[in-house]
């Protein structure tokens, strides 16, 4: 039996780090043509948003899934796969550098903005596409509300995977589940 995780914004939501359901003021700026046209209050959205996770420390749910060495695609952008020691397939990138924060705006994958091409999905989709029955894909902490997090969930269920989803309290439930599915 193969695992796959797929993580959203959930799983960081006990890390203290704000989803962007909470946070609607930022993900509207998100967009490739919003950071081209406002330069400086595009830096300043993505300066908030690494204020935000400044700090933050993987939470159970991350350190479980490094652990088990389960493979993980997210939709997060707060590195704390990496933290966790996992090596995490990162669909929307990740934050500037420190010394990038100026040219914010400029960059791509860093992150990957509504607009812009996702140079990860097609990885995702082979991932997924591996799986067979009795092989199971653990959605953690994801919304319906994006393309990918629909497709992905059908495409693991088209080929006969098991989906467990786990939406809340994920720095206890991931744990528990995979020690389930372990049995």
């Amino acid at each position: 039996m193969k695992i796959i995780a797929f993580t959203g914004a959930g799983i960081s939501k006990q890390s203290n780090i704000p989803t962007f359901m909470e946070r609607p003021d930022v993900r509207e700026k998100l967009f490739r043509s919003y950071a081209n046209r406002h330069h400086e209050e595009y830096n300043e959205v993505i300066k908030q948003l690494k204020a935000n996770m400044n700090g933050a420390q993987p939470n159970d749910a991350h350190y479980a899934l490094a652990e088990y060495k389960i493979p993980i695609i997210t939709m997060n952008i707060d590195g704390l796969h990496q933290l966790a020691g996992s090596n995490a397939l990162e669909l929307h990138g990740g934050l500037p550098e420190d010394d990038e924060m100026e040219i914010a705006w400029s960059l791509y994958n860093k992150p990957v903005l509504y607009g812009d091409p996702a140079p990860n999905y097609q990885k995702a989709y082979e991932m997924v596409s591996a799986l067979e029955p009795n092989d199971v894909f653990i959605v953690v902490g994801c919304s319906y509300h994006t393309a990918i997090a629909c497709d992905l969930r059908e495409l693991a269920k088209s080929r006969g995977a098991k989906i467990i989803e786990i939406q809340e309290d994920a720095a206890h439930n991931v744990r528990k589940t995979i020690k389930e599915l372990l049995k």
